[in-house]
């Protein structure tokens, strides 16, 4: 173990968490919102089904990719350390920030959304949710301060819970005979220009909800034993996730045909009122909060890792890298929470929020090139798990992530063009920073 006042992240991570860090840190009230906004656009079972699917294998595939490259490069920070050291400095500036922004912004959403939810079953603190959404952060704040096996069991018990309360209501939708409601005739054409476009904005939601999913390789440099642990958390966090999201989506339109969930705001409740009475809006609302606080609890580790591991290179405070005795990075914890609480008090993270999906697809297309970047500069590089049909399964990824992006930007240009300025503000700002290593290195 190493000692905390040299700045070393403590090895005290094991399978379990890894596996709960991936489940907690992906499944959110995103499958229970998304279902009827796919619905609405796409308008047909087995597409839906499909767009579901193909989200699931994108990431699948990715996680082939990340499995190797986590366990190649195990350090605090994730997709930053492989992209640094495959393209330089630069590539790996922009991508850690990248990173950092897609995740630091998350915390405060959640914490907003529920003291929204617990408004729900207790009506007369309704003029206190920005009171209550604080309260849950400074919490979360004290519990990771505590130390990093805190936060690991409440990721761990929060995760299982999560977990069983899925399984349940995909158990009692199916055991529900269904509303038999005549389906209304269409003549889909899959060419039609609507359609496809259609296809793509369900993808950029289902590629959101499914976002999280490689949460485990922020903590590679915390973990016991990483060539074994980080792939097996990848492969079967990612397909426990895959197999409730395509089967949560069975059973809703098991119990209500595509056309009664299309553009629902809540597509769980709709169907849990019909399988539960009135007190199925009660049950929706329990799961997600307990879906809430298990994702704000990884949402809370995470960003800090990054901002560790772009501190301990120069492109953040040196006393980002302080580790307290817990072995939490304790100053990029405090930073990221300040953001957080800053966002939940003016409340203007929703526009930030909406392109984190755009940011993190950009990160990934990277991570992958970097991972045949590096399988060409340094081949004699230890591979302790080597991704399986190299490079096909590489080249496949990065196709489909060039896909997705292009189909991204032409369905929210909005979005695209605010990275573009973003990204062209960054490298001024790199070159500053890079002029201020070498100084204080010479």
């Amino acid at each position: 173990m190493k000692n905390s006042r040299n700045n070393q992240l403590i090895k005290s991570l094991g399978l379990g968490f890894g596996i709960a860090i991936l489940i907690g840190g992906t499944i959110g009230v995103g499958i229970l919102r998304t279902p009827g906004a796919i619905a609405g656009m796409l308008d047909n079972y087995w597409l839906i089904i499909t767009c579901w699917f193909f989200g699931g294998l994108y990431i699948l595939i990715g996680a082939n990719s990340y499995a190797e490259l986590a366990t190649m490069l195990p350090k605090a920070g994730g997709s930053y350390n492989y992209i640094k050291r495959a393209f330089g400095d630069y590539a790996g500036f922009i991508s850690g920030w990248y990173d950092y922004i897609a995740n630091a912004i998350p915390p405060a959403f959640y914490c907003i959304v529920i003291s929204e939810y617990i408004i729900i079953l207790f009506p007369a603190l309704e003029s206190h949710s920005t009171s209550i959404a604080i309260a849950f952060l400074i919490a979360f704040i004290l519990l990771h301060v505590s130390g990093v096996k805190s936060g690991s069991f409440i990721q761990q018990l929060t995760s299982v819970i999560k977990v069983v309360f899925f399984a349940a209501l995909i158990v009692a939708c199916f055991m529900y005979s269904g509303v038999k409601i005549k389906p209304i005739e269409k003549d889909i054409n899959l060419l039609e220009m609507g359609v496809i476009l259609g296809f793509f904005k369900s993808l950029q939601l289902i590629i959101g909800t499914y976002d999280g999913w490689y949460s485990v390789c922020f903590f590679a440099e915390e973990d016991k034993n990483p060539s074994k642990n980080i792939p097996k958390s990848l492969f079967t966090g990612a397909i426990i996730v895959i197999l409730i999201y395509v089967l949560l989506n069975m059973a809703f339109f098991h119990v209500l045909p595509v056309a009664s969930l299309a553009n629902s705001p809540l597509a769980a409740a709709d169907v849990a009122k019909v399988v539960f009475g009135n007190n199925g809006a009660i049950i929706v609302t329990v799961i997600a909060i307990f879906s809430l606080i298990s994702i704000l609890n990884a949402f809370m580790m995470i960003p800090a890792r990054i901002l560790f591991g772009l501190s301990r290179d120069g492109f953040f405070i040196r006393k980002g890298t302080a580790i307290n005795k817990g072995g939490t990075p304790i100053v990029a914890l405090l930073v990221s929470s300040l953001f957080s609480l800053v966002l939940i008090i003016i409340g203007s993270f929703e526009v930030l929020f909406s392109f984190g999906t755009f940011m993190s697809v950009i990160v990934w297309g990277l991570a992958y090139c970097s991972l045949i970047k590096l399988r060409i500069k340094e081949p004699n590089l230890t591979r302790p798990y080597r991704s399986w049909a190299y490079p096909w399964s590489s080249l496949l990824v990065i196709i489909a992530t060039l896909s997705l992006l292009i189909g991204f930007a032409y369905s929210d240009t909005k979005n695209f063009v605010i990275i573009l300025i973003i990204t062209l503000i960054s490298y001024p700002v790199f070159l500053y920073l890079n002029r201020r290593i070498k100084k204080k290195n010479d």
